[in-house]
């Protein structure tokens, strides 16, 4: 049988043909991409999530994704590995350390107030002002109805939030003299400031405790010891509940992680604070923010 061998010049162009063919079909590789996880404080929560939405927008590096839960949810989820920054209203606590040991850094992102929030008719009604012996007798159950305190004749809706909340720890600590004490003149439990917000927005008696950045939108804020929390009381330090916000990291930040800190920290960041409706830890020009509550003294 006759054997037919194929000029060695086709056989070349064929290789040549299979070849590009391969190559056409292939894909450059992506680079790669580190995921950053955030968690933590639901109050630290709106300023994690808008400059994460800015710092993922500017870089391809990195893609930051946040999540809430509270800020002792926050420094577990850090010192077991499970996230990069840990968003917190307080700073770690002794018992933190002593659980998880001395690795905790911390980085200030701003400034914010515990404002005392009241229901719209309340504030109408004149409860304008409480000093910290009211407020505490009010979560002890001293105080039950709002005629007590130059109000109508109703029985308080106090609200509180979780356990494991920074909000709640900060609160307990300034007014009620420890962050374990008892409130049981607590009807409810919010989980976050938005709760907060919507639980007092929900009725015509009520009482909560929440971040500067959710007042307004029916919830009226009250002068504390005859102090009112606004954009520069909190700046100055004036009202007595003002308070810092963290990001912590566990040991050494990852790049990804100092990378977002760093933009947090900075003029883009700070700005992103101000419109959150938080106090920045660094002037920013007033053209790159709407600073809240800046120019007066009642925020309703």
């Amino acid at each position: 049988m006759a054997v037919h061998l194929l000029p060695v010049g086709f056989i070349r162009k064929l290789t040549v043909i299979f070849i590009s063919a391969l190559l056409a079909g292939i894909a450059p590789c992506p680079a790669l991409v580190s995921d950053v996880k955030v968690s933590g404080s639901s109050t630290v929560m709106p300023l994690a999530e808008a400059a994460a939405e800015q710092f993922n927008l500017q870089q391809s590096d990195y893609v930051v994704s946040v999540s809430a839960g509270g800020t002792g949810a926050g420094i577990l989820g850090i010192a077991e590995r499970k996230n990069d920054i840990a968003m917190a209203s307080r700073q770690v606590t002794a018992g933190e350390i002593e659980r998880f040991g001395d690795s905790f850094r911390e980085f200030e992102v701003g400034f914010d107030g515990i404002s005392i929030g009241v229901s719209r008719a309340i504030y109408e009604a004149g409860v304008v002002s409480l000093n910290r012996s009211q407020v505490r007798d009010i979560y002890s159950g001293n105080i039950t109805n709002w005629m007590q305190l130059g109000g109508p004749d109703k029985d308080i809706f106090v609200i509180c939030r979780e356990y494991g909340s920074g909000t709640r720890d900060s609160f307990n600590e300034n007014v009620m003299g420890s962050t374990d004490a008892e409130t049981p003149g607590v009807d409810t439990v919010a989980m976050s400031g938005a709760e907060v917000k919507t639980a007092i927005n929900g009725s015509d008696k009520a009482i909560g405790y929440l971040g500067f950045n959710y007042l307004g939108g029916g919830v009226s804020g009250i002068a504390y010891n005859g102090v009112m929390p606004t954009y520069e009381n909190i700046k100055l330090g004036l009202y007595d509940l003002h308070r810092h916000l963290y990001f912590y990291t566990y040991g050494e930040p990852s790049a990804g992680a100092q990378a977002f800190i760093d933009f947090v920290q900075g003029e883009v960041g700070q700005s992103i604070a101000a419109e959150q409706g938080f106090v920045p830890i660094r002037s920013i020009s007033p053209s790159s923010a709407n600073i809240p509550g800046s120019g007066g003294n009642n925020l309703t």
